[in-house]
């Protein structure tokens, strides 16, 4: 792979709109974990889990992508490689510390990944007979934040991206998260699929983590043009006015294009509107967090 994450969409203007896209962005107080959920699929929940982090980094934040979704397509879009071990399996199931795991993502200084390695297909099977199995994630990863904490280097955000299912791993990551971040793709039945994780998470916050909460709504695969996209666009404006974070995300090739590159599309083609979408995005949630 090229690590100068240059490809002939990115030769010249994109590498311009990044420049100018790194602005930077103000630290949260204390780090801010995501869990970034749906159990919908195709909603553009990986995609957007990949590029906001990507855009905060850009951004000077210090950023951790947890990817415990067995595709792994987190680690594609980085460009991490996920046949190495340890990975998240071995945090789940044989009690490897998180910081074993970890791998930096080129062109990215303060950009991480702890990947989804081929193994965590079998997780959910595998932990079943354990005790506190939900809460195995949240045990590993404030271990890990408290020992970077430690020696001054605290992260801003912990992003982790989940299979699209309700099983033990994204119950993991709920337990582990204070914020739920949910993608809603801007289609017919998009909100049906709230009202069941709405459901699950009031049972977490009951059994296992009171303080998670959603925080963060976006709009994906938005199309202006369409009367449906628009309608959906309202309907979330209407239920979810403080969590929306009213900058909808195009249905755009270039998006759809990055991963085949092992790239997100803020590097692919910085100057796309799905990237400067993203961008906004990234920003928004970053002076929210900033200002709690």
């Amino acid at each position: 792979m090229n690590d100068s994450r240059e490809t002939p969409a990115t030769r010249g203007k994109g590498f311009i709109g990044i420049r100018r896209l790194k602005e930077p962005m103000p630290h949260p107080i204390k780090t801010r974990i995501f869990t970034v959920a749906n159990q919908k699929g195709g909603v553009g929940k990986t995609t957007s889990a990949v590029n906001l982090a990507a855009a905060m980094a850009m951004g000077g934040l210090k950023v951790l992508v947890i990817d415990l979704d067995p595709q792994g397509n987190a680690c594609t879009a980085l460009g991490v490689d996920r046949d190495r071990v340890p990975g998240m399996f071995e945090v789940l199931v044989e009690d490897v510390p998180l910081a074993d795991t970890i791998q930096k993502v080129a062109g990215f200084p303060s950009l991480e990944c702890a990947p989804a390695n081929r193994e965590l297909a079998g997780a959910e099977i595998a932990l079943v007979t354990f005790v506190a199995r939900e809460s195995i994630l949240k045990g590993a990863l404030l271990s890990y934040l408290h020992d970077r904490e430690a020696i001054g280097d605290r992260l801003d955000y912990v992003i982790i991206d989940c299979p699209p299912s309700l099983g033990l791993l994204t119950i993991n990551a709920l337990t582990a998260a204070e914020e739920v971040l949910v993608p809603i793709q801007c289609e017919y039945y998009s909100l049906e699929g709230i009202s069941l994780l709405m459901e699950t998470l009031a049972k977490i916050q009951k059994a296992l983590n009171p303080v998670v909460r959603v925080s963060t709504i976006l709009l994906t695969m938005f199309d202006s043009r369409t009367r449906l996209a628009n309608d959906v666009a309202d309907d979330v404006r209407r239920h979810f006015p403080r969590e929306l974070i009213d900058i909808p995300i195009p249905r755009a090739v270039r998006v759809s294009e990055a991963p085949s590159f092992n790239q997100t599309v803020m590097t692919y083609d910085a100057s796309s509107p799905g990237a400067i979408a993203y961008m906004g995005a990234a920003r928004e949630i970053a002076r929210r967090g900033s200002a709690e």
